[in-house]
């Protein structure tokens, strides 16, 4: 049963990454959701290079997500985040990679925090 499992996500994974290509001018941000934290990643897939990289679990974050009451709120701020490393690595325009998720809740939140943060999509 877990085997199946396993199967029927790569397959969801694949179905969603098979139009999204990150390349040096335009990097993937890749989301991953446990049941606790969220995790992003800015990723140049020519070089196979993670550009910019932030989670719930991050130091420069770590009061505000204290104070953070939701795990949307707690996805808003890492998305402010990662923007930030972003633009630090001068990359302004990324490709939205939602993964198995679907684009509600933490994971709107984070795209939407990315936003305010100022990457374009």
């Amino acid at each position: 049963m877990l085997k199946k499992i396993k199967q029927r996500k790569q397959r969801k994974i694949k179905r969603v990454r098979k139009n999204l290509f990150g390349t040096a001018e335009k990097p993937r941000l890749s989301v991953f959701k446990s049941l606790n934290h969220i995790y992003v990643q800015v990723i140049d897939d020519t070089q196979s290079k993670t550009l910019a990289s932030a989670s719930t679990l991050s130091k420069e974050i770590a009061d505000e997500i204290a104070n953070a009451k939701s795990k949307v709120e707690k996805g808003k701020i890492v998305g402010t985040l990662v923007a930030k490393f972003a633009l630090e690595q001068k990359v302004e325009k990324v490709v939205f990679d939602r993964g198995i998720n679907r684009y509600h809740g933490r994971v709107q939140a984070v795209a939407e925090g990315a936003r305010e943060g100022g990457l374009k999509f």
